[in-house]
């Protein structure tokens, strides 16, 4: 096989955006890469491009009509959704996707919101800025029901941590699977009665047709008034519209976002004002090393896909 053509799409500010660059030059210096900011610059280049490279997310629009000799795309994190929902990628496209390295920093996040909004740290930090002592009860995590809705690897390194923390987890699935962290199983067919005990329900599953806006107001109003909903997943998977009717009217006790259906949100996006909610700017997977832990995966399937061996490609996606 010739040299294949790497193109990244990566909106990272700079020098970061360049960061997988210089990760597959170094393990590939004869590769000819180039890593473009907008989803504009790589509509252009994609026409010349056998790799592309990006988060899912990233695709804002399909522009896979003009990607004549790609043969294989691949999602840096987890998520394809923005790839192989795009009805111009060919269906003989290759698609892979980062797995395996999510478990610790998605689980650190997701407790991180449930102890800030069980603490309610918000008001803290905003006595904090007025120069206020402020103290008040607050809630502890200890002895409380905790759901997650999508039960994959991410979950398999959530559950023990929540198990230190005392919690009572509970497993929601279509199918049931042998994880010795978690104290019962639910069925994800039956949704509103899988949550109506829960005092916190983190979100886990990916974004597929069948999940889409699957919290909606059916769920929310099923849960117990004052339960908390985590989202680490995608935000197609809530109704966000559902949800802010939840956080107004005083039903749930917070919510907290670490992804939303609009990325970035929007300033008038009424979802920055509603009560009792976090959001943070998909900060899950973005941490120091995340380039550097994905390499190893990625790096094997650069050498699979030169070596003309496809079919040893690990992580990709059943199209």
């Amino acid at each position: 096989m010739t040299k294949p053509h790497i193109l990244i799409l990566m909106t990272w500010p700079h020098p970061v955006r360049f960061v997988y660059e210089k990760l597959i030059a170094a393990r590939f210096p004869d590769l000819p890469i180039r890593t473009v900011a907008t989803i504009d610059e790589a509509e252009e280049a994609i026409g010349e491009a056998d790799i592309f490279m990006t988060f899912g997310v990233e695709v804002k629009r399909d522009i896979f009509p003009r990607a004549k000799r790609l043969k294989w795309v691949h999602a840096f994190g987890t998520g394809v959704d923005g790839i192989t929902d795009q009805a111009g990628l060919d269906k003989s496209v290759i698609v892979t996707s980062t797995r395996g390295i999510h478990g610790p920093p998605l689980s650190e996040i997701a407790i991180l919101h449930m102890l800030s909004m069980a603490r309610d740290f918000p008001r803290s930090v905003r006595a904090h800025d007025q120069h206020k002592w402020d103290r008040f009860r607050s809630k502890t995590l200890t002895g409380r029901k905790v759901g997650i809705l999508g039960v994959g690897l991410i979950a398999e390194a959530l559950a023990p941590r929540l198990k230190g923390l005392q919690m009572h987890v509970i497993g929601i699935s279509r199918t049931p699977r042998p994880i010795a962290a978690f104290d019962e199983w639910r069925g994800r067919d039956d949704l509103a009665r899988a949550v109506a005990d829960l005092d916190f329900l983190v979100l886990l599953i990916p974004l597929e047709e069948s999940t889409r806006r699957i919290i909606d107001d059916g769920v929310i109003n099923a849960m117990k008034k004052g339960a908390y909903i985590v989202n680490i997943a995608r935000g197609g998977v809530i109704d966000e519209h559902a949800l802010h009717r939840g956080l107004t009217s005083g039903h749930l006790g917070g919510a907290a976002l670490d992804t939303v259906h609009k990325e970035p949100l929007p300033p008038d996006d009424p979802l920055w004002d509603a009560p009792n909610l976090i959001i943070t700017p998909h900060l899950g997977g973005f941490y120091d090393t995340y380039p550097e832990d994905s390499m190893e995966q990625m790096g094997f399937n650069i050498e699979k896909f030169i070596a003309g061996d496809f079919d040893a490609m690990i992580h990709r996606e059943d199209r």
